[in-house]
């Protein structure tokens, strides 16, 4: 006769590793979209300096009233889950399945991976600036890369606080094998900010998977308060026996989004693989129509007053090789999605 052992199923539940958001708390939390789906955002233009004139009755140069370009920010993101545990279930299963823990794992399994993956890709999307680099960073070459981040931010005037660095655990590890960090002994060792593994050429270092950065781009540099993370919606319910239901029901909905205030996305600057940055559009102008070129573009935001096309929402969408009409005098710019977004041209008369 066959001998039938025992099998026993531990109380003890396994869960794959997970961490908290990586993104929370590193944005400007200035602006406020409660009850709103959307928020625009007035930016006044300046006008340059000019020579006193002594004489005349213009002798501060022409008043010309200050003009303003506009960003609409609006909410896209919508998301939810619902999951249930039925009574029997759990009651067969030794009450290993408590809702409320459960429900603590849904988001640190689901939500909070895909809000972080959905705003680091925004960012580098949005990214004042996107450097192209011929190859993947070396020991020998992260820290040129990371300087050249400091160095664009430094040339545009952003703030030296505040700044942070996202960068994937594999060049995390490359950067702790620079030469100059191995003779500073490590990436710094005074007390740090939550996620955060160092500080290096004024970055503090956030430390992500791999993952979470799209495939071709090294690191995101950003000041946080160039950055915005709404979350208009952040529900989680727990309900005990509902109708139709012999246990319980969990269910999360988010409502959120993230964007780059345009008038400081110099303050983020994204590090990718050259060969994975979309040209720049071409733009000319025949017989009072400009076309747009771009090949394998995804997608081409076109402005005709001179604002930039990345923030603007007097934007306009164009394909590859689409025109726009325009006058003898003109002041276009025009930028191209792909893999990663180019560099805006510019072209006026």
């Amino acid at each position: 006769m066959a001998i039938n052992l025992a099998t026993k199923y531990s109380k003890q539940i396994d869960e794959v590793y997970t961490h908290e958001s990586f993104v929370a708390g590193k944005a400007n939390g200035k602006y406020e979209f409660t009850g709103v789906k959307g928020v625009k955002i007035y930016a006044p233009v300046t006008v340059p300096v000019v020579d006193y004139t002594r004489s005349g009755t213009a002798r501060y140069g022409a008043p010309t009233e200050m003009q303003d370009e506009v960003q609409e920010l609006v909410v896209s993101q919508d998301k939810a889950f619902s999951l249930t545990i039925d009574k029997g279930n759990a009651s067969e299963q030794m009450g290993t399945k408590n809702a409320g823990a459960r429900l603590r794992q849904q988001m640190r399994e689901q939500v909070i991976p895909v809000q972080d993956k959905y705003a680091i890709s925004k960012y580098i999307e949005q990214a004042g600036k996107v450097a192209g680099v011929a190859a993947a960073p070396t020991k020998t070459t992260i820290i040129g890369m990371l300087s050249d981040a400091g160095v664009a931010m430094d040339n545009a005037l952003v703030p030296t606080d505040g700044r942070y660095c996202f960068m994937g655990a594999t060049h995390v590890g490359v950067l702790r094998q620079a030469d100059a960090i191995v003779a500073l002994e490590g990436l710094g060792t005074k007390a740090l900010g939550k996620g955060v593994v160092g500080e290096c050429m004024g970055f503090k270092i956030v430390r992500i998977p791999d993952s979470y950065l799209p495939a071709g781009c090294y690191f995101l540099c950003f000041r946080a308060e160039s950055v915005v993370n709404p979350h208009k919606i952040h529900d989680t319910k727990l309900h005990q026996d509902p109708p139709g239901i012999s246990g319980s029901l969990m269910e999360g909905r988010f409502l959120y989004d993230a964007f780059v205030l345009g008038k400081k996305a110099d303050g983020v600057y994204a590090c990718v693989a050259a060969n994975s940055k979309q040209a720049a559009p071409t733009i000319s102008v025949s017989g009072g129509s400009a076309t747009i070129t771009s090949a394998s573009a995804t997608k081409i935001l076109v402005t005709t007053d001179g604002s930039d096309p990345r923030y603007s929402d007097t934007a306009v969408t164009v394909s590859s090789g689409g025109t726009l009409t325009v006058g003898s005098a003109y002041n276009l710019k025009a930028v191209a999605y792909g893999a990663f977004t180019s560099d805006v041209a510019a072209k006026s008369a």
